[in-house]
């Protein structure tokens, strides 16, 4: 690549600015020579054609539009697309990689908030908070201090379902604690497993044996309603099930069937469908603590996104390659 090659925004406009807030833009300035005032929504708008014809990397975020064959055709020095959000399904094309085009994603960057929500979920759920907020708030009363059986983190088993990059840095941040987490994942191995720290069990075992059950997995037709009606009658009686991957990866109606019988109860940043319907019961059941999918970056978080993409800018610019390189052939068991 040429110094400082030219490089393009393709993303929802008001993002830029929270992506790349004055200080990270500076430094991604550094690298490539790009228009934070020319963002791309339309890779057909007239107005960006001389622009995409000379672009070198292309820097994506939310509400890229999709690479296909002729916008490729339109950037004949196109050699990397740095993605300053998760996963790069939505827009991207086999196309891209047929092309020899790098493909970068802050997938990685984007999995640390969803774990530290999630480990956050863990700890007030294994101590009973949420329940105990809602109980307090219903009677306007309170015990009083004493000892509450069943309740704690000391031994709690935590079955994690995925070891996606979320998946595995939940299962990094438990380690400090008395927890003890298990993990299922059909493309993970003993080895794999045990070079995690984790036991791996089959998933009904896990969700047998777990008091607290953290869904991690990508969305995709195997995955579509994991955990059904089956699956959450295998949970023991008082077990909580957290979601912040997909929606879709539970049976609402199965688990609403369960927060009614008051037998579980479930912390959910994400559902199907997103957002929820006014008259959904999860707004409403006592067992259900919805959240409107803010695990993933926000607000401060998203420079964090920003600055890995001018990080990986950095490493092209120098002849090195992408840190966070997308594998082609893993998308289909991402998110």
């Amino acid at each position: 690549m040429s110094q400082r090659p030219q490089a393009l925004f393709a993303m929802t406009a008001e993002n830029v600015p929270q992506v790349f807030p004055p200080e990270v833009l500076a430094r991604l300035r550094e690298s490539v020579d790009i228009d934070p005032a020319l963002v791309v929504r339309d890779f057909a708008d007239p107005r960006v054609r001389d622009a995409l014809a000379r672009t070198e990397i292309l820097v994506t975020g939310w509400g890229c539009p999709r690479l296909d064959e002729a916008v490729l055709d339109a950037a004949p020095r196109l050699r990397a697309v740095l993605h300053s959000a998760g996963s790069v399904k939505s827009f991207a094309t086999p196309a891209i990689w047929r092309r020899g085009i790098v493909v970068s994603s802050a997938a990685a960057a984007n999995a640390l908030p969803v774990a530290e929500y999630t480990l956050a979920m863990i700890l007030l759920a294994g101590k009973d908070v949420l329940a105990a907020r809602d109980r307090m708030r219903t009677t306007r009363t309170s015990s009083g201090w004493g000892v509450v059986p069943g309740i704690g983190n000391y031994g709690r088993r935590v079955g994690v379902i995925g070891a996606s990059r979320i998946g595995r840095r939940v299962l990094e941040l438990l380690r400090p604690f008395d927890l003890r987490p298990v993990l299922t994942d059909p493309y993970v191995d003993e080895r794999e497993a045990c070079a995690l720290g984790v036991p791996l069990l089959p998933l009904d075992d896990l969700l047998r044996t777990s008091g607290i059950v953290t869904v991690h997995a990508p969305e995709t037709p195997e995955t579509h309603h994991l955990i059904g009606r089956r699956e959450l009658a295998l949970m023991p009686d008082g077990a909580v099930l957290i979601n912040t991957a997909r929606g879709a990866l539970v049976d609402h109606d199965a688990l609403v069937a369960e927060l009614r019988a008051g037998r579980l109860t479930a912390i959910l940043d994400v559902t199907d469908p997103e957002p929820l319907p006014a008259d959904s019961p999860l707004y409403d059941l006592p067992g259900a603590f919805v959240t409107p999918h803010l695990a993933g970056s926000q607000g401060n978080e998203l420079a964090r996104l920003g600055l890995t993409v001018a990080e990986e800018a950095e490493r092209l610019l120098t002849g090195g390659k992408p840190a966070y390189a997308v594998d082609p052939a893993a998308l289909e068991r991402e998110a």
